[in-house]
């Protein structure tokens, strides 16, 4: 796993943004066409912003949604697909994107999105990394065994007070319990990771996922076992292992 210090936010989500961009058009040239994961919360605010402005022909681009919650309207202020509708989609001209809808049957929607992104090998993930080190909505302990595509999750209370805390929600107990989830071994499948990672509240995730051991306890520590992962911080995101990378 590649790691790479910006100077601040912005440039954070700069670097992100064009390392991302130029992977998307590099599948371009090869294939005709590209894949893509894209994550939401407020780590990705700066990355997006950039991306949507980057040289790239998305009418030949297909997108996924890593994660969304069960049971919230597409009109809620946290939900993820308005995220997206507003901050990416709605903004560029894609060939398709493949929105996780968490207000029909979970098990039907897990099954229906599986079998699209098997179709669609993913060639760029752009994710993030929670407070508890979850990547997605899979929280500790992560399941990095199953094969399944999309899963249905339980969030635990850390990962629901991050969601609070970032102003998603009015009070921790309208913050949901479950969530449908990208797996840990589909988004280990795309070719390459956009990690964007900032802020001083994620620096003891930064920290474990850098230097603990490999284990479910701290999903994003898998990142490290990837070939082509690149993981970006800000400085107050990497304020617990500055000396130590």
């Amino acid at each position: 796993m590649e790691i790479v210090l910006a100077e601040n936010k912005q440039l954070l989500g700069l670097k992100a943004a064009n390392r991302g961009a130029e992977l998307i058009r590099k599948a371009i040239r090869h294939n005709g066409q590209a894949n893509i994961i894209v994550a939401t919360g407020a780590s990705q605010f700066e990355m997006l912003n950039e991306l949507v402005k980057e040289d790239v022909d998305w009418s030949v681009v297909t997108a996924f949604h890593l994660d969304e919650y069960i049971g919230i309207s597409e009109n809620h202020p946290a939900s993820f697909r308005k995220y997206l509708k507003e901050r990416f989609v709605d903004l560029i001209s894609l060939k398709e994107f493949n929105y996780v809808n968490g207000e029909t049957d979970p098990s039907a929607e897990c099954i229906r999105l599986g079998k699209l992104i098997s179709e669609h090998p993913i060639d760029v993930a752009f994710i993030g990394i929670g407070e508890n080190g979850h990547l997605a909505f899979n929280d500790p302990p992560a399941d990095f065994e199953t094969e399944e595509p999309y899963l249905v999750v339980k969030l635990n209370d850390a990962c629901r007070r991050q969601q609070l805390g970032e102003g998603w929600f009015p009070t921790f107990n309208d913050v949901p319990e479950k969530a449908i989830s990208m797996s840990i071994r589909q988004i280990m499948k795309s070719k390459a990771i956009i990690c964007t990672v900032p802020d001083e509240r994620k620096a003891t995730a930064v920290h474990d996922t850098i230097l603990n051991e490999i284990s479910p306890e701290c999903p994003a520590t898998i990142l490290r076992t990837h070939p082509n992962a690149v993981l970006l911080l800000d400085p107050a995101a990497a304020s617990l292992v500055q000396g130590k990378i």
